[in-house]
């Protein structure tokens, strides 16, 4: 018995790394329509900023949410750079999730903080297990570093 519960465990730990990639392409996917909003439609973006949200320096924090969901969308769907771009994913999403989506309440049908939050646990998947073999952070570490991470860190 203890021999089938290890094979099934093990049948179940094959599937880290598909499910990393999976949760990588939705993320990409989920973050790409409000990049494009904010790239097209960039002065309205500034003007609710800081007219709607009441945001300090409304010009910066645009600039900043806007290249950082572009390059993020970029970074996380290639699986580059991904631990380091998820913490400011993550605190755009809290940002979001105070200043527009909390007096909403949780349903997402409601605008409420449920999708960011959502997001935001995701991101810290990638965050704490990396972006799992299929990425390029894995194929750039086999190369530069010729170890993957798992057996660097010697599990």
């Amino acid at each position: 018995m203890e021999k089938l519960i290890k094979q099934i465990y093990k049948i179940f730990s094959s599937f880290q790394d598909l499910s990393l990639l999976m949760i990588r392409l939705i993320l990409a996917y989920g973050f790409y329509e409000p990049a494009m909003k904010k790239i097209n439609n960039f002065e309205s973006i500034v003007n609710w900023f800081g007219e709607g949200l009441h945001l300090p320096f409304p010009l910066l924090n645009a600039i900043l949410a806007t290249s950082t969901e572009v390059i993020g969308v970029l970074l996380i769907f290639l699986g580059l750079m991904t631990r380091f771009i998820s913490i400011p994913m993550m605190v755009i999403m809290v940002v979001a999730i105070i200043t527009v989506h909390l007096p909403h309440g949780f349903h997402a049908s409601d605008n409420g903080f449920e999708i960011p939050l959502y997001y935001s646990i995701m991101l810290f998947v990638l965050l704490s297990h990396g972006p799992g073999k299929y990425s390029l952070d894995e194929i750039l570490f086999k190369k530069y570093f010729g170890a993957k991470e798992k057996e660097k860190k010697g599990t």
